[in-house]
């Protein structure tokens, strides 16, 4: 597979199997990831992945805690503008008329949320955390490194999500994994292998026209 098929195949998956991908295939990934761009070499993430009974553990105290509220935690920025309010909303709605939950029942969207405490039953979760000391560059090196495991995952026949909801617990989360002083969940994401039947996974994201956002000048 090369990497362009593996981008096109790549997308949010939200329901797997129970089968776990052996220790070997995930730290295949973790490891491979890092051959990812950073500047200066730094190299700014440290990933901690889990499954069994310490996944369940850390899904456990995170059930427990209470969500925090700062600017760290938030996936968006407040009052989104357009077109990102648009994109947002037409995603939301995509996804719960996958599942045929709509707009007005809102306890069963919140249930659907709710799933995102659980790596929506994926067998592994992967935490990727960074020094809070780290600036917005560091920040773009995570996200290089979350963009080449998630392409290593889809060339391995493997599914991810990632979510920003784990920010929303890092008090919680770093005291339970431990984590070294000064260090936060930038990231998780849901791993293993995709549940082909569930109908939240026929959901493929839509993506604006190249003309909306691009330009190639003095071609």
């Amino acid at each position: 597979m090369d990497v362009f098929h593996a981008l096109q195949q790549r997308r949010s998956v939200r329901a797997f199997l129970p089968q776990t991908p052996s220790a070997d295939t995930v730290r295949a990934l973790m490891e491979g990831a890092a051959r990812a761009a950073s500047g200066g070499n730094l190299q700014p993430w440290r990933v901690l992945a889990l499954t069994g009974e310490p996944l369940a553990q850390t899904l456990q105290a995170v059930a427990q805690a209470q969500p925090e509220a700062y600017a760290n935690s938030l996936s968006y920025p407040p009052d989104l503008w357009e077109p990102y309010r648009t994109r947002r909303f037409a995603n939301g709605e995509d996804l719960y008329r996958s599942i045929g939950i709509p707009r007005d029942d809102k306890a069963a969207r919140l249930e659907q949320l709710g799933k995102n405490a659980e790596f929506f039953g994926a067998p592994v979760g992967l935490f990727i955390c960074v020094d809070q000391r780290m600036g917005l560059p560091q920040w773009m090196d995570l996200g290089i490194y979350l963009q080449s495991l998630m392409l290593l995952a889809v060339e391995n026949g493997l599914a991810t999500c990632a979510q920003g909801f784990w920010r929303r617990y890092d008090g919680a989360l770093a005291a339970h994994l431990g984590l070294p002083a000064n260090y936060s969940v930038a990231v998780g994401v849901a791993l293993g292998f995709e549940d082909t039947q569930a109908p939240i996974n026929t959901l493929q994201a839509s993506r604006a026209p190249f003309e909306e956002w691009a330009e190639l000048r003095g071609f």
